[in-house]
């Protein structure tokens, strides 16, 4: 009979031994993930809520280099980031085509829109066209603060003043932060002037700000999210298996519902809208 219990015993820790060793092979051998992001994913409070999940699910570490897109991007190129969640289209593509990322999914839209305070002396309230209303405040020699950091947001206000054919060089009107979202419309909220944000931010801040809703509703300015996989190929120091954990979680169903509902409980409606079902000539409707 104690030989028994003993072989028992024998069994039930060699049993427990192998689920040990299990689980510590499911543990990555390299846990630490670098993300270089825009900081309108990390203004808006989306990445407190997603990155945990993925953290917990997978057993990796997740480090944070919220900058503007074009340094988001410029990290993909020197390798010194493992993936990249963006937002300027045609910068990412060069990436992708040149080998410095081997993967890019769409993750999600929101847009963006014009904001500025109350008097609105360029007279754009209300207006869906975003090219006039830059041309209204250049008219208007009215304070614009741009961030100025070469960010997805940036790239977007440049395109719109080249579209409305203004020249904003020396032009005292305009002034650059040189700053993420957040501080650019905390900046435009005290000089009381006009800027381009992405939508999330403006509502995830404007308790603070000093700041009305003026262009919105132009197609122009649909605002694009991806995901990309900086190349392991790049150097030894790329977290490759990290990366790929990272995009294929942000396209996952999970993810993709975090997204959906990120914001609707407090204001009222979702911050972004989940897009790994769709391709870009989907989005030409929104």
């Amino acid at each position: 009979m104690k030989m028994n219990v003993c072989r028992i015993i024998m069994v039930i820790l060699f049993l427990g031994s192998l689920f040990a060793i299990a689980g510590c092979s499911s543990t990555p051998k390299n846990v630490d993930v670098i993300l270089a992001t825009t900081t309108s994913t990390q203004d808006s409070g989306l990445l407190d809520v997603l990155i945990p999940v993925f953290e917990e699910e997978t057993g990796y570490n997740v480090k944070t280099v919220a900058v503007g897109t074009g340094a988001a991007l410029a990290m993909g190129v020197n390798g010194e980031a493992d993936v990249l969640l963006v937002h300027a289209p045609t910068s990412e593509i060069p990436l992708i085509e040149n080998g410095d990322c081997i993967s890019r999914k769409l993750v999600m839209h929101n847009d963006y829109i014009i904001v500025g305070p109350a008097d609105d002396p360029a007279g754009i309230a209300g207006t869906n066209d975003a090219v006039n209303a830059m041309k209204a405040i250049a008219e208007a020699g009215a304070t614009f603060i741009s961030r100025g950091d070469d960010s997805g947001t940036h790239k977007m206000e440049l395109s719109l003043w080249t579209k409305a054919g203004v020249d904003i060089s020396n032009q005292s009107w305009y002034q650059e932060t040189g700053q993420g979202m957040g501080a650019t419309l905390t900046i435009a909220s005290e000089k009381q002037g006009y800027t381009l944000t992405d939508r999330a931010t403006y509502l995830a801040t404007r308790e603070n700000l000093q700041l009305d809703i003026m262009t919105e509703g132009d197609p122009l300015l649909l605002n694009i999210y991806h995901v990309m996989q900086v190349n392991p190929e790049k150097n030894e120091l790329i977290n490759g298996e990290g990366g790929e954990a990272f995009v294929n979680f942000m396209i996952s169903e999970k993810a993709q519902d975090i997204i959906r509902n990120f914001g609707v409980d407090k204001y009222g409606q979702p911050l972004f809208f989940p897009d790994a079902d769709k391709t870009e000539a989907d989005l030409g409707s929104v």
